[in-house]
């Protein structure tokens, strides 16, 4: 089963894709062309487990300045003296659910993701096996906790949707799961690899 699961990620991730950004679904708006994009990781953690295999997020803290209380990936900037993105998305993950890097498989990465916020984010795909207990970064993550990745790689699972933001409406995919309002960025992201998945 779960060999079946990192084979179709395998393949999913040979595939050509285009590009991923905020702006995809708003074609009349257009990111500022003189402002530098500052780079960040992000880790996509598979979790192979028994009953089936789920993908971890977050909950971001709604004390945060930025994105309270979003679903996210564990993930943030790259820093100085990270090895690369890699290291990055690794270091973060670590640091806000408690993911040993060495525990981690990385299989692949997904285009870099622009957003309006004026990041452009390397997702990675990274395998895990066996147990593991998250620990939420007090402060940072109100909580952790999975979704069935078979959920969040069916295209029939995303809706379009919209709302007002600095007067404008955005356009902007959403994958909710139960309690969990999963939108914005993470939700493009997982429909860019749902859309490859089935290719």
């Amino acid at each position: 089963m779960t060999d079946g699961v990192e084979a179709g990620l395998r393949r999913a991730l040979s595939r050509s894709a285009g590009p991923s950004s905020d702006f995809d679904l708003n074609s009349a708006i257009k990111p500022p062309a003189d402002k530098p994009l500052r780079p960040a990781a992000v880790l996509l953690p598979v979790w192979l487990r028994p009953d089936g295999a789920a993908l971890i997020l977050t909950k971001r803290s709604s004390h945060l300045k930025h994105h309270p209380g979003q679903i996210a990936f564990p993930g943030g900037k790259v820093d100085a003296g990270d090895a690369g993105p890699e290291a990055a998305a690794l270091r973060e993950t670590r640091e806000e659910i408690g993911l040993d890097p060495a525990r981690v498989q990385v299989i692949g990465t997904l285009p870099l993701h622009q957003t309006v916020t004026g990041f452009s984010i390397t997702p990675f795909i990274g395998l895990l096996h066996g147990d593991f207990t998250p620990t939420p970064e007090a402060g940072e993550v109100d909580e952790v906790f999975t979704v069935p990745l078979s959920h969040v790689l069916d295209p029939a699972m995303f809706t379009v949707q919209r709302r007002r933001w600095m007067g404008e409406w955005r356009r902007y995919y959403a994958v909710p799961y139960g309690p969990y309002y999963i939108w914005g960025a993470t939700a493009r992201i997982l429909r860019g690899l749902a859309d490859r998945m089935r290719e």
